[in-house]
């Protein structure tokens, strides 16, 4: 039985990633700062941190572990004032750093070590697809916060431990993720398109980040920076028109820049997180030879 360590699991895509490696097979000991009441599983444990200090607690779990999985970061989906952003920051270095700091303590350290990143850090995107290699690098706030969490993990000296960088699109799930969201806005009536409606939405299925996570795991010749995202992306226009028809909404209100604005800011959240054209593609887990079981938006559709 492999030991995944999963640091950072108290979210959705957490709780996803943990139930489907357990399922798998796989001891999972899930990290984070937050108690979780779960019914209990066989070959899964919790341990708190504080992800502030290197504790025993936890660090005495990377031992002979198979996997670290680093999702660790105050959540993006708030508003950016100073302190939010400091946050933001700081969440995301010092994990990242105390892990790769007890990763070095190891006698034996785990095998393989994949750390979240995001999709955004490319530019915002309406003329072509960013890939690993051709993808150009952005800039503002979201892509520094991407910039600083990569630069972090890259430089952890960690020499036993293969790395993999993950660039992860939106993800999409019947009970977390953004999918809900865009959903219940096509049932209420507002499904229209969102701002120019030309930004591209890449998105990627939560079945297809587990398996995709799998496929890195096993294929110990692969490391480096990977897309993870579906390979076609969809115009934010075109897939709210999808989402109208799939629940038979025949009407669907456009929301301008400045609705937008007005209703991010009484959810506490921001516009970049709608209007950011993020077109992400996945070049090297294709090369790879990874399989998509969901690759247009209708597909997961039909499923979510």
């Amino acid at each position: 039985m492999q030991k995944l360590i999963l640091f950072g699991g108290n979210g959705y895509i957490g709780q996803v990633l943990k139930d489907f490696f357990v399922n798998n097979g796989y001891e999972i000991i899930l990290v984070a700062r937050n108690d979780i009441k779960n019914p209990s599983q066989n070959n899964y444990k919790f341990v708190k941190w504080n992800a502030k200090n290197i504790e025993n607690s936890w660090k005495n779990e990377l031992e002979n572990a198979d996997v670290v999985i680093n999702l660790a970061g105050k959540s993006v989906n708030c508003r950016y004032n100073e302190r939010n952003k400091a946050e933001i920051f700081s969440s995301r270095e010092v994990t990242t750093k105390l892990i790769g700091e007890a990763i070095a303590q190891c006698q034996n350290p785990p095998k393989t070590w994949l750390n979240a990143s995001t999709g955004t850090i490319y530019r915002h995107a309406t003329d072509r697809p960013q890939d690993e290699i051709t993808g150009e690098i952005g800039s503002g706030f979201s892509v520094e916060v991407a910039k600083l969490w990569e630069k972090t993990f890259l430089d952890a000296k960690t020499p036993q431990t293969r790395k993999i960088t993950l660039r992860m699109s939106i993800i999409f799930g019947k009970t977390g993720g953004a999918f809900p969201y865009y959903a219940n806005l096509a049932k209420w009536g507002l499904g229209g398109k969102m701002g120019k409606g030309d930004q591209m939405i890449s998105w990627l299925h939560d079945e297809d980040l587990c398996h995709s996570l799998l496929f890195l795991i096993k294929n110990t010749d692969l490391e480096g920076t990977f897309n993870l995202a579906s390979p076609y992306a969809m115009r934010n226009d075109a897939f709210m028109a999808l989402l109208r028809t799939h629940y038979k909404a025949w009407f669907g209100l456009p929301s301008t820049k400045l609705m937008l604005e007005i209703g991010t800011f009484l959810l506490q959240s921001e516009t970049e997180l709608i209007l950011k054209s993020r077109w992400v593609m996945p070049k090297r887990l294709l090369d790879a030879g990874f399989t998509f079981k969901y690759n247009t938006v209708k597909e997961a559709l039909e499923e979510l």
